[in-house]
């Protein structure tokens, strides 16, 4: 297992934490119960809460750095029946559903269904985010003026393609939403500012170019 892995096995189910990906959003850690607690060695253990409750909690984190396996196969995850990327105050995309993410490792299970990516354009783990923004003083508060198209349908699958020192592009059915919660926009293909200069956003307004941004450093 990588160094930036913990296992925390349990009787049924067991939990992996991804330290490359998480960004200590704290659904895990404020969570009701015992299963993640923080100051306690071990930090999870999944056996004094059922295999529901882990499911639950573990799939509210934002980012794919907790991921679950039971012991029997019974259990799984699968994707939110709606692609959705929500643009957050101040910070990355938090990205959800049927994803294919380039960029992505083989041994990172969680960002197939769950991913925060860089929006401010300093992460040093790119496509991911690693809280660059906040050193940086990235300011957006996440509002989205356009309204994109009608869908048939938000699921399916979502492959999200980075561009050489340019934007991130979205190619499948999904949703935007403001960091208020609003429904803003929809369509089948968008590019999305990584570089954070667009005066757009979220939406590439080909600033990357002037901003000389690079996506690899």
């Amino acid at each position: 297992m990588s160094k930036d892995k913990t296992k925390y096995p349990g009787k049924a189910i067991s939990v992996e934490w991804d330290g490359r990906l998480c960004i200590h959003i704290g659904e895990c850690g404020y969570s009701e119960g015992d299963l993640f607690v923080g100051g306690r060695d071990p930090w999870c253990k999944p056996d004094l809460t059922t295999v529901d409750d882990v499911v639950d909690v573990v799939k509210r984190c934002p980012t794919g750095a907790i991921t679950f396996e039971s012991s029997d196969n019974s259990v799984s995850e699968t994707a939110d029946s709606t692609n959705t990327v929500t643009v957050s105050y101040q910070g990355p995309y938090f990205i959800r559903g049927d994803l294919e993410i380039d960029g992505a490792s083989a041994d990172m299970p969680g960002v197939s269904f769950r991913a925060a990516l860089c929006r401010c354009g300093a992460s040093k783990n790119k496509p991911f985010c690693d809280n660059s923004h906040e050193s940086i003083g990235f300011k957006d508060y996440g509002a989205i003026g356009e309204k994109g198209e009608e869908l048939a349908s938000a699921g399916g699958k979502l492959k999200v393609t980075q561009i050489k020192d340019g934007p991130i592009m979205l190619n499948g059915n999904v949703v935007l939403l403001a960091s208020s919660g609003r429904t803003a926009w929809s369509g089948k293909k968008v590019a999305l500012c990584r570089c954070g200069a667009s005066k757009n956003k979220p939406f590439c307004d080909g600033s990357h170019v002037a901003a000389g941004f690079k996506s690899e450093e």
